[in-house]
Order: structure tokens, then C-alpha cells, then sequence
């Protein structure tokens, strides 16, 4: 039986392949600006000459850096969005919520988050409770209700005092955010049990540490308890984290 020819192609001609259209792929974001502060290298000194620890830490870690990176609003919707799950988990919901919002996920809008609705938050793999959150931080920014632009004028005690009055952002979130997206020199969070179980293996041996021992070795970090901070967290983990 002789084989059957497409309309318009002779019997036994080669198969042509048929174009398949490629949709073009999504363009690359722009790097993100970080920054780094500018009191690093004097605050290195000022701890290797008041602190044992510290001494010995730092030259460990060469030329990295904490970094800032990203605006106000993203950084702290990244922090909700992350609560209570893990890092990979955390970067792919922030992946599909900061695609259904639009725009570069590195500088989201608060009003491009307060236009969509819950099932569309919940689609992006959001808990209900998490996209109230996420509403709740937007409408903030939105309506000025934090002073965004007085920041850098204000003390750490008051901005604090602004953030937690958002739902889903405790004290921790709060001095997290002092540390890496203000770049505050000062911040001792005791509530992070990285820094006091570095504190613990660092300053006694291992042994149980409590919020006021660890207070009194931070107290010898000052003016500089961020920078020593992170120099702690390198000591467990030496990949810096970015926020």
C-alpha cells in the first residue's frame, strides 16, 4: 500500500518538522544593590582589642561582610512569608506570592499585595493566617502608619515599638530587621538561639547559658553588639545569611 502524503508534499519525502513555538525566557532581574556598613572595620578593632573571643573569631572570616540588600517592605514580607517552615520551602512560596504580585521580587509594592485576593495568596502556598499577615504588613506601609522615612532619625527602642504592632512581626523579626536591613550597629538579640548557644559554646565551655550571662558578655560588645552578633552566627554557620 503506498504511503499517504501530506497535501502538498510528495510521497516518501523526508518528514519536515513542524515549528514549535518557544515562548522566550523571563528576563533576568537586575542585580540587587547591597551595601555594606560603613563602621565594619573600626567596630573589628574595637572587639579584637576588648574581647578573647572576639579576637580570635574575627580574622577567620577575612573580608566578609554583613549586606543590605532589597527595600523595607520586601524584606520584612520575606520574613513572614518564611516563618516557621525551611529555607527552601521559604523561597519557593516567596517565589510564586512575588510572581502573583508582579514586578521584581526583590522591591514589591504594598499596593500590588493589597490587590489580591486571599484564594490567589492561598494559590501562591500561603497559610490564611500568613496572607492576613502579609495584608496587615502592606496596609501599614500604605497608610503611613510606620515612618519609614524617619527611621534612620529614630532609636532602635521606637522602631521596634512600630513594627511590632504588625501582625505576624514579634520583637526577634523586629531586631533582625534593625540588624540587616538598617545596618544598626547595637542590636543584641537575645531571643535568637543562635546567638546564645554561640555565646555558650564560645564564653563557657558549652554549658547552659542564661539571657542575663548572655546580656553581660554582650554588655562588653558595646557599641558594636550587632557586628559581634554576627560574628556568632558565622562561628555555627560559616554562610552568612541574607534577609
Amino acid at each position: 500500500m503506498p504511503k499517504r502524503s501530506t497535501p502538498g508534499q510528495p510521497p516518501d519525502a523526508p518528514a519536515v518538522p513542524v515549528p514549535v513555538p518557544v515562548a522566550a525566557p523571563a528576563a533576568a532581574e537586575p542585580p540587587v544593590a547591597t551595601i555594606t556598613p560603613g563602621y565594619w572595620d573600626e567596630a573589628c578593632r574595637h572587639l579584637s582589642k576588648r574581647d578573647r573571643v572576639m579576637k580570635k573569631l574575627i580574622p577567620k572570616f577575612g573580608e566578609a561582610r554583613l549586606q543590605s540588600r532589597g527595600d523595607a517592605f520586601t524584606t520584612l514580607a520575606r520574613s513572614i512569608v518564611g516563618q516557621q517552615i525551611s529555607v527552601k520551602a521559604a523561597q519557593s512560596v516567596w517565589d510564586r506570592f512575588a510572581a502573583a504580585v508582579g514586578g521584581p521580587s526583590s522591591r514589591l509594592a504594598p499596593a500590588d499585595v493589597l490587590a489580591l485576593d486571599t484564594p490567589t495568596l492561598r494559590g501562591a502556598g500561603l497559610s490564611a493566617r500568613k496572607a492576613e499577615y502579609l495584608g496587615d504588613l502592606a496596609r501599614h506601609f500604605e497608610s503611613g502608619a510606620v515612618h519609614v522615612p524617619q527611621w534612620q532619625q529614630m532609636d532602635d527602642e521606637a522602631i521596634i515599638e512600630e513594627l511590632v504592632a504588625i501582625r505576624g512581626i514579634g520583637r526577634w523579626t523586629a531586631e533582625m530587621f534593625l540588624i540587616f536591613h538598617l545596618m544598626r550597629p547595637n542590636v543584641l538579640p537575645l531571643d535568637d538561639l543562635g546567638l546564645i548557644k554561640g555565646i555558650s559554646l564560645g564564653y563557657f565551655s558549652g554549658e547552659p547559658v542564661s539571657r542575663a550571662e548572655a546580656r553581660e558578655v554582650g554588655e562588653a560588645w558595646a557599641p558594636y553588639r550587632s557586628v559581634a552578633t554576627w560574628y556568632i552566627w558565622r562561628s555555627l554557620d560559616p554562610l552568612p545569611v541574607d534577609y
